[in-house]
């Protein structure tokens, strides 16, 4: 059986040991070949709109705007609906290959045979 990863990330600017920790855990999975799916909720949510994570800087980490990159062309990314609707951001407002999704969706990636979700 294939695992694969559920990737929750809430900490965003506010967190950013925490933030990029996820976003390079997911980016790491993805390049030993785990499927990653990648959530942005919370501050993170900032980080689906365009040149956001490309702003954000960590010392002595990877670029968060390379690792969102990667995860987009090899996995899935999607952004808390109710945490968009909270921003005021909407599906026109966001990267190519974000898609706005709920706790359903959600509900139904982490519950799937196989799948390890992670928390940040």
């Amino acid at each position: 059986m294939a695992r694969s990863l559920v990737i929750k990330v809430t900490a965003g600017a506010d967190a950013p040991e925490r933030c990029n920790q996820a976003f390079t855990v997911a980016a790491a999975a993805l390049a030993s070949g785990v499927p990653v799916s990648l959530w942005l909720t919370g501050e993170a949510s900032w980080f689906a709109l365009p040149g956001r994570a490309k702003e954000f800087a960590l010392p002595h980490a990877a670029q968060l705007g390379d690792l969102l990159d990667a995860v987009l062309a090899a996995g899935r990314v999607s952004l808390c609906t109710q945490c968009a609707a909270r921003r005021d951001i909407t599906v026109d407002d966001v990267i190519e290959g974000v898609r706005i999704a709920g706790a359903s969706t959600f509900v139904e990636e982490v519950l799937g045979e196989g799948v390890q979700a992670l928390i940040y």
